[in-house]
């Protein structure tokens, strides 16, 4: 008979990491007496970060003593006490490969249901003093597993646990935690947990994905487990193409047109996406890595790029002062995850200045297609002189059948016509979507400066537009993931402190930032883009979530340790990966 040894809870607390705060609740004490056990939660006890723990589906986490010994053992440790692994429930018996989703149990007066394996994060390493703890927990096949509550009530240790149901798809914890986690995806086994009425939403959505990848041969990696970031991965590496035009578009933003210079098609890019290029410093010294979208229709003839030329921007003024027709640049295969989504929803492009490029390129496909969708153009822009693509919009917004645009200028030239060149004197904001009536339920695409972003998230916000509606491009970096992280100051990217000149360059792309790779300093690339306040993904910091999942735009690198499962082909696993040659990242 399976029973109750300890019930533990821990409020969360703050505590310093690696010269950060984090906020969590990984430390749990046993209870004296009875406790009660609430629909969410037990009575003093608490979560940290509420995005990867506790809530309906992962109320109380449950850890074997069985476990204990075999971690004791492992690790040559005796210094274990109930609650070690952050587990509300220390518990004999019920093994992970026993288990399935699903079963029911009776403790005491309350009733449970096992909703899904335990997912591990950096806190369980930092509370073991072990750092591989969630690579260890997860490849072990002893993750444990959390409960749902069924009917609140008391428990308390000593308490006998009753198994009084069971799921009719039957698939133990074990068997789940290394579907998900292991490189064997078997397809009936797949399709057999989706069946499983009481497996939480996200894992379902995890084997969803999985299953999805495999109908269209998506290729390599988890789509269970890759972060949206690191969607449509390409080759690494950057193929010659000839400049074949330049034009001016507006007093501050240039366009370039490329093409191969054999004539040989390119790789087709999807609407929304971007190119990475290499530019090599007239003056020496190392390349500059630069993303810019591409700004015309999709064609595997010519690419189009535009940038906006700023006061201080280097490659901005390389591209300006030095390059010219015919002359041949370095460019990536096109990438990113901003792309247009396909269906019949209404279609929001909302961007400021040079923001209008990748959703320009939203407009050329839907015109091509001649989209039927209700398409909504919203654009930002100081006065005529700085608004690049006015004729181009207008012209392509003629072959939709439901099109409008609306265009602010916030500050117009005097020769600037209200109704012909811009539509309101100030900025896009809240009163402007009440008055255009953007459709709740329209995918929003929306890119732009920093602050214009902020802004524009929060207006959406206001009008209860779904989080998941709302797709973001983020020029210069990318939103980071830190859970747990609090207090630390937004910096912007920068060089480490003692960068030198030997050891593999480390280009981050989309900050601009290339760093030397050093590893008496450094056991990973994320540390160096830590370092270099790089802006990154991250939650196990072991290779098991492919959080940190990013692109490999060139180069290579090795692992150490090595991940459960490899990342697709052409992305890497920045918490785990060290460079053994020049390497330029997504980031």
């Amino acid at each position: 008979m399976a029973r109750l040894l300890s019930v533990n809870v821990g409020l969360p607390r703050d505590i310093e990491w690696k010269g950060r705060t984090v906020h969590t609740g990984i430390w749990k004490n046993p209870v004296s007496g009875r406790c009660r056990v609430g629909r969410l939660n037990l009575d003093g006890d608490g979560q940290g970060d509420l995005a990867g723990h506790g809530g309906e589906q992962r109320a109380a986490f449950v850890y074997q003593i069985e476990s204990y010994r075999y971690w004791q053992e492992q690790l040559n440790r005796t210094d274990f006490v109930h609650g070690q692994f952050g587990e509300n429930f220390t518990i004999e018996g019920l093994p992970d490969g026993d288990v399935c989703i699903g079963d029911r149990y009776q403790i005491g007066g309350a009733l449970f249901e096992v909703t899904q394996p335990r997912v591990t994060c950096y806190r369980v390493g930092i509370r073991m003093n072990e750092p591989r703890m969630p690579a260890l927990l997860t490849s072990s096949g002893r993750p444990g597993f959390y409960f749902r509550v069924l009917r609140e009530g008391e428990v308390g240790a000593g308490d006998e646990i009753v198994k009084v149901g069971e799921a009719n798809v039957r698939m133990t914890v074990a068997e789940i935690n290394a579907l998900l986690y292991s490189p064997n995806h078997a397809r009936d086994r797949l399709e057999r947990a989706v069946r499983i009425e009481a497996l939480s939403p996200g894992w379902r959505s995890s084997f969803e994905a999985l299953l999805q990848s495999q109908t269209t041969a998506a290729g390599s990696g988890n789509a269970g487990l890759a972060p949206a970031a690191a969607a449509h991965p390409v080759a690494p590496g950057f193929r010659p193409l000839a400049v074949a035009a330049i034009d001016q578009e507006s007093a501050d933003v240039l366009s370039l047109s490329m093409r191969h210079p054999d004539g040989q098609p390119l790789r087709p890019a999807l609407p929304g996406q971007y190119v990475v290029l290499r530019l090599r410093r007239t003056g020496g010294g190392p390349p500059l890595f630069r993303s810019y979208s591409l700004s015309g229709p999709l064609s595997t003839e010519r690419y189009r790029i535009s940038t906006k030329i700023e006061p201080n921007g280097a490659a901005g003024i390389y591209l300006r002062e030095h390059v010219r027709v015919g002359d041949v640049l370095d460019v990536s295969s096109p990438r990113g995850s901003f792309v247009l989504q396909s269906g019949e929803r209404p279609v929001v492009l909302l961007s400021a200045g040079i923001g209008a490029t990748p959703v320009l390129a939203m407009l050329y496909a839907l015109a091509a297609a001649r989209s039927t969708r209700p398409v909504l153009w919203l654009h930002a822009a100081r006065d005529r002189q700085h608004h690049p693509f006015a004729a181009e919009v207008r012209r392509l917004m003629l072959a939709l059948t439901h099109g409008r645009s609306y265009v602010c200028y916030s500050i117009p030239g005097p020769r600037d016509k209200m109704g012909e060149d811009f539509d309101a004197t100030g900025h896009l904001w809240r009163s402007v979507f009440d008055e255009v009536g953007i459709p709740k339920e329209a995918d929003v695409y929306l890119c732009g400066p920093t602050r214009f972003m902020a802004e524009m998230k929060e207006a959406l916000a206001a009008l209860d537009m779904a989080p998941e509606r709302i797709h973001v491009e983020i020029f210069n970096g990318s939103e980071s993931m830190t859970p747990g992280v609090v207090g630390a100051a937004a910096r912007a990217p920068h060089l480490p402190k003692d960068d030198a000149n030997t050891g593999p360059l480390v280009s981050f792309a989309r900050s601009g930032i290339a760093a030397h790779w050093k590893a008496s300093a450094y056991q990973s690339i994320l540390e160096l883009a830590e370092a270099c306040d790089v802006p990154v993904r991250w939650s196990c910091r072991t290779g098991v979530c492919h959080n940190c999942e990013s692109g490999l735009v060139s180069g290579a690198v090795a692992y150490e340790p090595q991940p459960l499962e490899k990342p697709a082909d052409g992305n890497l696993l920045v918490c785990c990966s060290q460079p053994i040659r020049d390497v330029v990242i997504d980031l």
